[in-house]
């Protein structure tokens, strides 16, 4: 296990590599990361690309402010998510460009963003849901996710971009920029590629113990 100390500057590590990457713009985006004692989420409004360590909040098990800035407005939304998975250790979200703009372009399938096109996007990221446009902080939303939180690694809301969770920090940011890659390869390819086969993917889960991927439904898009 790794010291809140070091938690708290992979958190900032991060998100200036997101920010300044282009991931995320302004005061855009979240991050949180478990701790023993609580949990560590950026202040709310705070850029991901200038963010300090001390800064960071701090929220005990009861969900009780400790330290730091002011939580951000996504906090319920982040402790739905490591309450029903108790592997998540870090929680990503960001309004990465081609994920919304899939979005707005209309996704693969609703329980599916993405067909699995790339052997790395089954691996890293699996299946990931869209969850219908809600406010931002909206607690509905939260639910909606928690809900799910046990079954998939990430979902994409939209029109506000994708939430992803890893057993940390830096493994939900490279399971984020996987799934905004392949966004990225899905909207700029013309004609659409297929989906790998079931075939394949079975291979993928046998060798790599691939988890959460659906096999594409015959003739592709639902």
């Amino acid at each position: 296990m790794i010291s809140e100390s070091q938690v708290r500057e992979e958190i900032c590590t991060v998100g200036a590599s997101l920010y300044q990457r282009g991931y995320t713009v302004g005061a855009a985006g979240n991050i949180s990361a478990r701790l023993d004692d609580g949990w560590l989420i950026t202040p709310t409004d705070a850029c991901l690309g200038r963010l300090d360590p001390a800064d960071l909040a701090k929220v005990d098990l009861a969900g009780q402010h400790v330290s730091g800035g002011k939580p951000s407005k996504t906090l319920a939304l982040h402790q739905g998510i490591y309450q029903a998975d108790p592997a998540a250790r870090g929680v990503v979200h960001t309004h990465s460009t081609h994920l919304v703009a899939l979005t707005l372009a209309g996704v693969w399938r609703p329980d599916e963003v993405l067909p699995p096109i790339t052997p790395y996007q089954v691996m890293k990221v699996g299946r990931i849901p869209l969850i219908p446009y809600r406010r931002p902080g909206d607690p509905v939303a939260a639910a909606q996710v928690a809900a799910l939180a046990a079954q998939v690694r990430g979902v994409l809301f939209e029109r506000l971009g994708p939430v992803v969770w890893e057993r940390s920090v830096s493994r939900a940011s490279f399971a984020l920029e996987e799934l905004e890659e392949t966004a990225r390869l899905w909207l700029m390819s013309d004609p659409r590629p297929a989906p790998l086969s079931e075939a394949a993917i079975e291979e993928l889960r046998t060798v790599f113990g691939a988890r959460d991927a659906q096999p594409p439904l015959a003739g592709g898009k639902s």
